[in-house]
């Protein structure tokens, strides 16, 4: 039986989140064009992406309620993408060493007769950053696959000054709280019974 719930991101930190979180689902990771579009603001790009994740894989699962997510990570209002290399993670990190980055992470959760969609923004400060630390990070985190090079769930904090948002969760890449308020109004609830089919 396939499952009710499925994860549209091959992330697999969003991933570990959901089930740790106590969610039952399948993860299918959709192929979607990623660039940006012309005058789009980092949190757009966020959400779109999101919500152009979910219904892609709404379309090969019809019956399912599926949560699409993105992150950007945005600098002045510039979009810091997934670096891809160890060179890309060390010019970001100098970058925004001593600067006020937002993480901005978006998600959409949809399903054929109900739609939902939020970004929940975290506001990092980071501390200044010498260059031995900026290089000795990315050997050690390898963080090539997250937004804004930085691996909160890991050593990330270690670049920290402060860190300010409405849901913590959110700076690794699903903000659960806003998420599982959405996922109750959907009709799935971890803490609840499962309910039989009829």
């Amino acid at each position: 039986m396939p499952y009710r719930l499925v994860l549209a991101s091959g992330s697999r930190y969003r991933q570990q989140q959901l089930r740790a979180a106590g969610y039952e689902f399948e993860s299918v990771s959709p192929n979607i064009d990623e660039s940006p579009l012309e005058n789009e603001t980092p949190a757009e790009l966020a959400s779109r992406l999101a919500y152009q994740k979910a219904i892609a894989v709404l379309t090969s699962r019809p019956s399912a309620i599926v949560i699409g997510g993105d992150q950007v990570c945005s600098l002045n209002n510039d979009a810091l993408g997934k670096p891809g290399t160890i060179s890309k993670a060390i010019a970001q990190l100098q970058r925004m060493s001593n600067q006020v980055v937002i993480f901005h992470s978006a998600v959409a959760v949809l399903a054929a007769q109900q739609a939902a969609q939020f970004c929940v923004p975290t506001e990092v400060r980071l501390r200044e950053l010498s260059q031995t630390e900026i290089e000795n990070y990315v050997a050690l985190d390898s963080p090539l696959d997250s937004a804004g090079a930085i691996k909160s769930e890991k050593r990330g904090s270690h670049l920290f000054e402060s860190v300010s948002s409405k849901d913590p969760s959110a700076l690794i890449g699903l903000p659960l709280i806003q998420l599982a308020a959405t996922l109750r109004e959907f009709g799935v609830n971890p803490l609840l019974p499962t309910k039989p089919n009829t």
